[in-house]
């Protein structure tokens, strides 16, 4: 197993990078740090990176503009490395570029993790795939904008340093990481906390209309296209709402569920203590960590919830 991303780049001439669907603080931060990483140390390597449409708010991170939101172009690379997927299915329309190379590798911190590739680097207690991926640099060869990406993954994926995953080594890391000048206070507000004028709003109403199941261990937020169209935000907007939902007192697992078309659903699930909510994702075709995970899901959203609760209630 590699322990370096020098030791996988020997002889490599192009490489591809992809992250998980719907990307998130982790999957673009990773994805960007291995690729700056390269154009500054690696001249002579091809190097892409696949993902779908990056949310605005960290478009900030350097050579997210180079990103690549389709497999209209062909492309077979020496190497293809998947970041922050569990599965194969998770890189979405990248898979094109994962199955033409000639050498895959997967790095990665979700324990649902099915080993895909032809190497797997699955660290399962790491904060975030970007402390994972520090450990494989070499920090002389690391600059400012390596970092910034990295530090945005870790940022997000511990909830700024509080969930369960974030050690003493996540901290050296992002420590390390400041050291490269980096401008750690507009990086956190703008990734974690800043809000529009309309996901204030938004956010309002859902926390609004929110109800309590499961005497009152589970609370459930909810929202359809209609309301989405009406407040005029869209699942990039959706950040948040769910960590807020868990926040009530007394609550045990916080739901939230958002269409994305007629009878379809993203659904997003955080714990706080006795629920493993990464096995109830996985149980529905998704994934993700043991108090954050989630999945996609067609039918009636109260079929959904009732599907979920069930699985809520084995493990309580």
């Amino acid at each position: 197993m590699f322990t370096k991303l020098s030791e996988i780049l020997e002889g490599v001439n192009s490489v591809g990078i992809a992250g998980h669907t719907n990307p998130d603080g982790d999957a673009i931060g990773s994805a960007m740090g291995i690729y700056n990483y390269l154009r500054k140390n690696y001249l002579k390597i091809d190097a892409r990176v696949f993902l779908e449409e990056i949310p605005r708010k960290y478009k900030y991170i350097y050579g997210t503009d180079d990103v690549i939101s389709s497999d209209e172009e062909d492309f077979a690379p020496d190497l293809f490395i998947a970041i922050d997927s569990s599965t194969i299915d998770r890189i979405g329309f990248a898979k094109k570029y994962f199955d033409s190379a000639k050498k895959t590798v997967a790095i990665d911190h979700h324990i649902s993790n099915e080993n895909y590739a032809d190497e797997n680097l699955v660290v399962a207690n790491a904060s975030s795939t970007c402390e994972v991926v520090f450990d494989l640099l070499d920090v002389d060869k690391i600059d400012k904008e390596v970092a910034e990406a990295l530090y945005t993954g870790i940022v997000t994926d511990s909830g700024v340093f509080k969930y369960s995953a974030t050690s003493r080594h996540t901290m050296e890391v992002a420590g390390r990481l400041i050291d490269y000048g980096i401008d750690i206070t507009e990086i956190i507000d703008g990734t974690f906390y800043r809000k529009t004028y309309a996901q204030n709003q938004f956010m309002g109403r859902i926390l609004l209309e929110s109800i309590l199941l499961m005497d009152g261990k589970v609370i459930l937020g909810y929202c359809t296209k209609k309301l989405m169209d009406f407040y005029n935000v869209s699942k990039a907007d959706m950040d948040g709402i769910v960590d807020q939902l868990r926040l009530t007192e007394g609550v045990e697992v916080a739901i939230f569920v958002y269409a994305m078309d007629d009878e379809e659903y993203k659904v997003s699930m955080r714990s706080v203590n006795e629920v493993d909510v990464s096995k109830i994702a996985v149980h529905f075709g998704g994934g993700g960590h043991v108090k954050a995970a989630g999945f996609s899901a067609k039918g009636r959203v109260h079929d959904i919830v009732n599907a979920i609760t069930a699985q809520i209630e084995l493990q309580m």
